[in-house]
């Protein structure tokens, strides 16, 4: 709580030291958006190969409608932009205008002060056309600190000639259907792993959720991430990633080893999102699109869904550039822009009506999640719940790799999430 004050504290000093008057910048971008004038830095944290370039081309329509705006693009890998906007935000010296943020990071950014409330600015416009759960994640202490940019969950995701061949009428539906299946496509087709599950704590949730849990107790305000439940659920990821079922991979190159075997065919099975359908989908594996399936991810004893991911567009509180920011927030998630970038990179729009617009509505991508998506669970609203992942992975690869025990493993990452979560006990 120290920390979390010092830093506050930092970033009320940073943003009392701007350098212009920001007073009126909603005002500005509201009543006269063709006068205002300005840079403004965003940070996009999207896949730099596959979903970037919309979003630049985004970027080049903005500056075309608003010629006295320039826009500084800079893509950031995703894996450490938290951190890094964090360390800009305190030191009040680096941090961009505005910022592709995780849902997860936002409501942390927020109670840290980093972010500027976009409550009766531009920004907001068309609120009402949000979808509820993606929305919520930018509402803290009854203050609006952002706009939904995608959302998504994860989804079992398959290869329905591997089906075919191993004789598998249907996705699975529990974690025993799917283990029995990984058995079957293993022993039908020589060569092939029946499922790859990504050693990354994010990808446990599933597993997680199917055991009625959570890696926090919002009513109880405890972290529990070494409960039973988490415990039972690694127990079913180590089952299904055992010889002759599945595999998994604890090295810094999991994630790509993963994507690139499925798509190339040596891989049946994966868990992933729609943010990494546009890359799949150039494997040879799936030169015919209607090759790749798509399925809610199986149910476990007492729950199932994935967890609502996505992205929020916010504004940093120190910028010097508000007005702009603004308009480009506004920009950039309008209904045009939503739709675009939907139809480019197979994504979830965050706004409902850009679900009627054909090039969505017809996108059989997008149309494969509704159903993953209506089951998924939405992430704890509670600040600091976001950084839970980055701190338990590194455990939860070593308790998969062997290095160490199942008990052992928790007991270390319960430790470790101590003051993660600002008023969660440990």
């Amino acid at each position: 709580m120290l920390a979390l004050a010092a830093a506050t504290a930092l970033t009320v000093t940073a943003c009392s030291e701007s350098a212009t008057d920001q007073s009126d910048a909603a005002e500005r971008a509201a009543n006269d958006p063709q006068s205002v004038t300005g840079t403004v830095t965003f940070w996009d944290t999207s896949d730099a190969t596959s979903e970037s370039p919309a979003y630049k081309e985004l970027v080049k329509r903005f500056e075309e409608k608003y010629p006295k705006i320039t826009v500084d693009y800079v893509n950031v890998p995703f894996d450490g932009a938290d951190d890094k906007f964090k360390t800009a935000a305190a030191s009040g010296d680096g941090a961009p205008d505005v910022m592709r943020s995780d849902v997860g990071w936002t409501p942390t950014f927020a109670a840290l002060g980093y972010l500027q409330p976009l409550d009766g600015t531009p920004a907001l416009e068309g609120s009402d056309d949000y979808l509820p759960v993606p929305m919520a994640s930018n509402v803290y202490e009854d203050k609006t600190y952002g706009v939904p940019q995608v959302t998504d969950t994860l989804a079992l995701l398959y290869n329905k000639e591997h089906f075919d061949k191993a004789g598998i009428d249907e996705p699975p539906s529990t974690w025993e259907e799917l283990r029995k299946a990984a058995e079957t496509l293993e022993e039908k087709i020589p060569g092939t792993t029946g499922i790859f599950i990504n050693a990354d704590s994010y990808y446990l949730l599933p597993f997680v959720y199917g055991e009625g849990a959570d890696y926090v107790d919002t009513e109880g305000e405890r972290i529990t991430i070494d409960s039973p439940e988490v415990k039972a659920a690694i127990e079913t990821v180590r089952e299904l990633t055992a010889d002759g079922v599945g595999t998994t991979d604890t090295s810094a190159n999991k994630y790509t080893n993963m994507v690139d075997g499925f798509k190339n065919g040596s891989i049946s099975m994966i868990i992933n999102g729609p943010w990494s359908m546009s890359d799949t989908l150039t494997g040879k594996a799936f030169s015919d699109p209607d090759n790749l399936g798509v399925a809610p991810v199986p149910a476990g004893p007492k729950g199932q869904g994935g967890p609502v991911g996505g992205h929020n567009y916010t504004i940093y509180a120190g910028s010097d550039n508000l007005a702009a920011s603004y308009l480009f927030v506004q920009f950039m998630n309008s209904p045009e822009s939503q739709a675009y970038v939907a139809a480019q990179n197979n994504t979830l729009p965050t706004r409902e009506s850009v679900y009627e617009v054909p090039e969505v509505a017809d996108n059989e991508v997008i149309e494969a999640f509704a159903e993953p998506i209506e089951q998924a669970v939405p992430r704890p609203p509670a600040p600091g719940a976001g950084t839970l992942y980055d701190l338990f992975t590194p455990f939860y690869e070593q308790i998969l790799g062997g290095q160490t025990s199942l008990e052992d493993g928790l007991a270390q990452a319960q430790r470790k999430a101590k003051d993660a979560v600002p008023g969660y006990e440990s």
